[in-house]
């Protein structure tokens, strides 16, 4: 590359990386403040537990519904349209969390703020793998999501040092400091080549299901992400719960849960990036990482623990374990042409959080059927059956160039 196109590349990667730093910071900071804020509100203690899933199926609703419309204005308007209008929104929600008077008023920031959110990873990887050379653009998406996944870090210790209300206003303050740095961004040359095309079709997301091909195509790049939300949403987020029946002996918090966890999927997420650059394949590196999910799954539902320290050790491990979220994304940015390409990489990833609800339901059946522990196992080895079948289905998108525009 000339000098000029490596400033350009370093400054996307920059930007993106920081932009969803401070998307998972907010994605993952109501779970943290979730019953300081609460009760402040003043919802009564035996139904903390209801307005939490509540408030969280709203936040939910909202990232699934903007995945789908982030996803058509990135490949209609561009993909800095998208990193510009997504943070800002989800900004300026999360500082009107910090003077939320009701539950009510609360759920539906949640709302538009999950909308916002539901913009940021996918609008970041299309842009960086459409920006990056076809050899080196592992690289450039694994940092994202490195550097992207230490805002949950940051939100456990902004969220366990300061007041929920503070914690709120330093993510807004955040994703609007980030706009200035925005500004400076430079549309990708893929997605000018498009528009100039101007008879393509762009952000048809329907168009996804109308074709068998491009169906299961669609359906296999977010069944290779769910084990990932397992762990996140089951295995950690009940972690408190499921370190009693493991036997552990003091007191094992949500909040210390997801900062180890997300710690380790840091470091997975640079590792499989590496992987795959150093293999030449993303196939083989998310072959990998399931197997190690899988081992790891299989210890956490059959192996005694005894302190919150060996708990918290696992966490890391299992966050290492499902840290090629990286790399699962950018084989759907990869799977697909310009003229999709944004939908894909903002959907699938959104669907897959959004597969948490059903994940957790069956496990909430089968709890009442069996031991905690071995319902999240037969839900575990569910999740990863279907993900090693879809796997297997996805073609190899490593050596793939990019600059093509889908026919449906």
């Amino acid at each position: 590359m000339q000098p000029n196109q490596n400033r350009i590349v370093f400054f996307t990667v920059l930007v993106a990386s920081l932009g969803y730093f401070v998307d998972i910071y907010d994605l993952l900071l109501f779970g943290i403040v979730r019953v300081p804020s609460l009760r402040a509100l003043g919802v009564p203690e035996d139904q903390m537990l209801s307005a939490g899933v509540r408030l969280l199926n709203f936040q939910m609703t909202g990232l699934l519904l903007g995945g789908i419309l982030w996803g058509v204005i990135g490949d209609k308007r561009g993909r800095k349209s998208v990193l510009f209008g997504s943070i800002l929104l989800y900004s300026l929600c999360n500082i009107a969390n910090a003077f939320v008077p009701n539950a009510e008023a609360y759920a539906w920031l949640r709302f538009f703020a999950g909308i916002g959110l539901a913009g940021e990873l996918g609008a970041a990887i299309t842009l960086v793998s459409e920006v990056m050379p076809q050899k080196t653009r592992g690289y450039g998406t694994a940092i994202v999501a490195c550097v992207g996944i230490l805002g949950a870090v940051l939100a456990s210790i902004i969220g366990d040092a300061f007041d929920w209300k503070v914690a709120y206003l330093v993510g807004g303050g955040m994703g609007l400091g980030l706009l200035a740095l925005r500004a400076g961004l430079l549309e990708s040359k893929m997605f000018h080549s498009m528009a100039e095309a101007g008879t393509v079709a762009r952000g048809q997301f329907l168009k996804l299901f109308t074709n068998r091909r491009t169906l299961v195509r669609y359906l296999c790049c977010v069944l290779i992400g769910v084990p990932i939300w397992f762990v996140i949403g089951v295995l950690v987020t009940f972690g408190p719960e499921f370190s009693k029946e493991m036997g552990v002996v003091g007191v094992v918090t949500g909040s210390k849960s997801i900062m180890w966890t997300y710690a380790g999927s840091s470091f997975g997420d640079l590792f499989s990036g590496l992987v795959s650059q150093w293999i030449g394949s993303r196939k083989k590196t998310v072959l990998a990482f399931l197997l190690l999910t899988l081992g790891l799954v299989l210890f956490y539902t059959q192996v005694p623990l005894h302190t919150p320290a060996s708990f918290y050790t696992l966490c890391v491990a299992l966050g290492v374990s499902a840290g090629y979220w990286s790399t699962f994304v950018t084989i759907g940015a990869e799977q697909f042409g310009t003229n999709i390409r944004a939908t894909v990489a903002t959907t699938v990833p959104n669907f897959v959080r959004g597969s948490v609800v059903p994940v957790t339901l069956v496990f909430g059946l089968l709890r009442h059927q069996m031991a905690m522990l071995d319902a999240a196992l037969v839900v575990g080895l569910g999740c990863l059956a279907l993900a090693f079948t879809a796997l297997y289905f996805v073609s190899e998108t490593f050596h793939k160039n990019l600059d093509y525009f889908e026919t449906f």
